[in-house]
């Protein structure tokens, strides 16, 4: 029996007598969606309706109109008259990053066509039905009569890595989810291995499934038969097409809450929403939610704002990071949805924040900041790394310079701050620096290499630091970033940025732990935070040595030779990604890099804390 997941978005084309266009007219798209029953995909009902994308496109498909994550989408959408087509993706393949193959996470994908027609209505029903190529894999008893346990089934994407599910005796049976949609004549290839029980002697074979195809399932029997003294391997695949699951239907609903998406959900605010139905509630100000942490007796009351017709949502304030909350929407002080929960992000600080944990590096006399013998576990290993050296790779510690150093006598948080001094470095300038990251060597003596990130999952809106500066003029000019430029009258700049972001090690050319290598003898390696298309947010202070700070591109006056306590906002560009990294950058000259400045800047830091709001 075929079994249809389908979609149904409903839209109102409402055409207002008070937009015409010269070209025809504009028409309005409106809907009111929720889901109605469940599906068996490792989202919840809710997760697949508030994740799934919806796309508007010119019919003669020159271009995307709209795009929208759903639980964000306005429920009016203005048109101009023409013809349309929408698709709605949902699953897996809703993600920024779809895994290829999944033994739980269903993709769906769906397309309708639509006109925008001045004075009528169009409703638009889209089917989204499963796109993967599904697997089901079974053992026949025969193969367990002559193999020992542990043999296997590998099937996967012939060509895309980590596309590969292993099947063994408890998989048997069990469906694997793969995303073939994109590709062009896509294959599963597959190995089957075990070792024979008669005599222990290993088997392999190998083969393809040729021409899959999303929407189909393949399902596979592997049996192992020996007649009249000859051994036979069989694969046999059923090719039949089966649309897989139960129903999941969109469809308008009354009034009650909507899901948020994840993304909205913060370590210290939320956002929250409700459709009501304005027919039966006609003032919004008695539109209310009402919420409380998990455990609590008391409710806060939180004013709803309407968005549009029907949509209303409202921001939860003051949150406590990493707590369950219970909310409900309440209009004139009466329930009218059954309590709903969300959990809070954590509100995660970077390790050994006041630089308090050292050690010496092994076999030099300058140190390190963590301590593989210390009691607080995060700071037993590396997380700070400066450009001294480490017990792997030579820094200018090793060449008798030390630019990093911890101070004990002049500090605002615990035992000890840390320096960053610039200083003639074997035969190149060198700023002094602390990052978050790794120091990957000397590139001879021209200058190094620095992994720059460590993984980060929370988002912060700002860092807030104790710093103090001091700087002369510059000494050393040995190079600029494009379109500036500096003289030997200008007063030296120390430096903090701070982002977060989802850089990809093999794009960026260091490693998973820190994904961005930067090499300073290669400028096509820097990355400018502030435009580069992985960083969802950033931002960044420069401390001059004349007595101004610039923070965020705005300069002001400040006492900079005295400790401050600093506040750098984080400037989100993307309010709807979670970083895989986190990068801060601190150097006691800001073009180091390119090794100009003041060979005697210093830049003190101390108590570096997020803040989550």
């Amino acid at each position: 029996m075929k079994k249809i997941i389908a979609f149904t978005l409903i839209f109102a084309a409402l055409v207002s007598c008070t937009k015409e266009l010269a070209g025809g007219g504009e028409g309005s798209v409106s809907f009111d969606v929720s889901i109605q029953s469940s599906t068996k995909a490792a989202m919840t009902s809710d997760e697949l309706l508030s994740t799934s994308l919806v796309k508007i496109y010119k019919a003669d498909f020159s271009g995307l109109v709209r795009d929208y994550v759903y639980a964000s989408m306005p429920q009016t959408l203005w048109l101009p008259v023409d013809e349309y087509r929408v698709d709605v993706l949902a699953g897996e393949l809703s993600k920024a990053n779809p895994a290829p193959a999944s033994w739980e996470q269903k993709s769906y994908k769906g397309s309708s066509p639509f006109s925008i027609t001045a004075g009528a209505n169009t409703p638009v029903k889209v089917a989204a039905k499963v796109c993967n190529a599904v697997s089901r894999i079974s053992f026949g008893e025969s193969v367990r009569e002559n193999f020992n346990e542990g043999y296997s089934f590998t099937i996967g994407i012939d060509g895309v890595e980590n596309s590969s599910l292993v099947y063994d005796e408890g998989k048997s049976g069990a469906e694997g989810y793969f995303l073939v949609n994109s590709l062009d004549e896509p294959s599963l290839s597959w190995t089957f291995s075990g070792t024979l029980a008669k005599d222990g002697s290993p088997f392999e074979k190998s083969g393809v499934i040729g021409a899959v195809e999303g929407g189909k399932a393949y399902t596979v029997n592997v049996n192992y038969t020996i007649k009249d003294g000859d051994a036979f391997f069989s694969l046999l695949v059923d090719y039949s097409t089966e649309i897989i699951d139960d129903i999941v239907v969109f469809e308008p609903v009354s009034t009650g809450i909507s899901p948020s998406a994840s993304y909205e959900i913060w370590a210290a605010h939320a956002t929250v929403h409700a459709d009501v139905d304005e027919v039966e509630f006609t003032d919004p100000s008695a539109v209310k939610f009402s919420y409380r942490a998990e455990g609590s007796e008391a409710w806060s009351i939180a004013d709803a704002v309407k968005e549009s017709e029907g949509y209303f949502s409202a921001d939860l304030t003051s949150l406590t990071p990493s707590t369950t909350y219970e909310y409900k929407l309440t209009i004139a002080g009466i329930d009218q949805s059954d309590i709903s929960r969300f959990t809070t992000d954590a509100a995660r600080q970077l390790p050994n924040s006041s630089f308090e944990v050292i050690s010496k590096v092994s076999g030099n006399d300058f140190y390190k900041w963590y301590d593989p013998s210390s009691s607080i576990a995060d700071c037993q290993t590396e997380f700070w790394g400066s450009g001294n050296g480490n017990e792997t790779y030579n820094g200018s510690g090793n060449f008798n310079t030390v630019i990093t150093v911890p101070d004990n006598s002049d500090k605002k948080d615990g035992d000890r701050s840390v320096i960053c001094q610039s200083a003639y470095a074997v035969v190149k300038f060198a700023a002094g620096n602390i990052f978050a990251g790794s120091w990957n060597g000397m590139v001879g003596t021209s200058g190094g290499k620095v992994l720059f990130g460590r993984p980060w999952t929370t988002r912060p809106k700002a860092l807030r630091i104790w710093a103090k500066y001091s700087a002369g003029t510059i000494t050393h000019i040995d190079g600029m970033p494009d379109g500036v430029t500096v003289s030997k009258s200008d007063y030296d700049m120390g430096m903090v940025k701070v982002a977060i972001g989802t850089w990809d090690y093999k794009t960026y050319g260091g490693t998973k732990e820190s994904p961005i290598l930067w090499n300073t003898t290669d400028k096509s390696t820097f990355v400018d935070f502030n435009t580069d298309a992985s960083t969802i947010a950033c931002g960044e202070l420069f401390l001059h040595g004349d007595g101004y700070q610039t923070l965020n591109g705005v300069k002001t006056k400040e006492n900079v030779g005295e400790w401050r306590q600093i506040t750098i906002p984080l400037n989100y560009r993307d309010l709807t990604a979670f970083p895989t990294h986190v990068v801060v950058s601190c150097a006691s000259s800001a073009y180091g890099d390119y090794f100009t400045g003041c060979k005697t800047a210093k830049l003190w830091l101390d108590g570096f804390e997020f803040i989550y709001e």
